[in-house]
């Protein structure tokens, strides 16, 4: 896994408490952030700012994915399919991540978090 995979990946843990915890304190984010990837100040900055980016633009990054997802609520889907999917559509849209970067980074976390439906 290489290091900004590793960012993503716990960067895509901070959005997923968020999910399951809407009235949290986003410090805590921040907090877990740095505790996880604080060896690397660079895929510490590089996590909370996918973070911030996706808690930014989540109504967009929503929008998005509802008109996408045929009969198909964002409700309805595991927190953890949709919050990958957050992630994924945010570097699509409004990162400079090339997109098959981006693509390939939410299959692998799909893989490994996603629902099995």
């Amino acid at each position: 896994m290489t290091r900004r995979s590793r960012a993503r990946e716990v960067a895509f843990q901070v959005l997923y408490q968020d999910d399951l915890n809407p009235g949290g304190n986003p410090a805590l984010g921040d907090d877990f952030l740095r505790r996880r990837l604080g060896r690397s100040e660079s895929m510490a900055a590089f996590g909370r700012d996918l973070v911030a980016g996706v808690r930014r633009h989540r109504s967009e990054i929503d929008a998005a994915i509802e008109r996408a997802a045929a009969n198909w609520s964002l409700r309805r889907m595991a927190a953890t399919d949709r919050n990958v999917l957050r992630l994924g559509v945010y570097e699509l849209l409004f990162a400079d991540t090339p997109p098959i970067v981006a693509i390939d980074e939410a299959v692998e976390l799909a893989k490994r978090y996603g629902s099995a439906h």
